[in-house]
């Protein structure tokens, strides 16, 4: 099993320890580039795709690295919506 696979099972079991670091990988393996949301953007990154219509928008967190709930559920939505899970 490889790492694409290995997150994707690990990010289907609705994990809490989820990375912001994970959720890059795995995106880039799904065709997708992050950028800033602006110059005043903050935390707040954007993932886009040219394959895919769907923008994800996140807040990278800290001090912590781990998303929260919210926003693995909102991933994995919006990666379904896509037919990626």
């Amino acid at each position: 099993m490889g790492q694409k696979e290995k997150l994707i099972a690990k990010l289907r079991s609705n994990p809490r320890d989820f990375t912001f670091g994970d959720a890059e990988t795995l995106l880039g393996f799904m065709t997708y580039r992050r950028s800033n949301k602006g110059k005043t953007s903050g935390s707040r990154v954007i993932f886009t795709s040219d394959v895919y219509k769907t923008k994800i928008l996140l807040h990278k967190p800290h001090p912590r690295k781990e998303l929260l709930e919210y926003q693995v559920k909102q991933l994995i939505e919006v990666l379904k919506q896509e037919g990626l899970l």
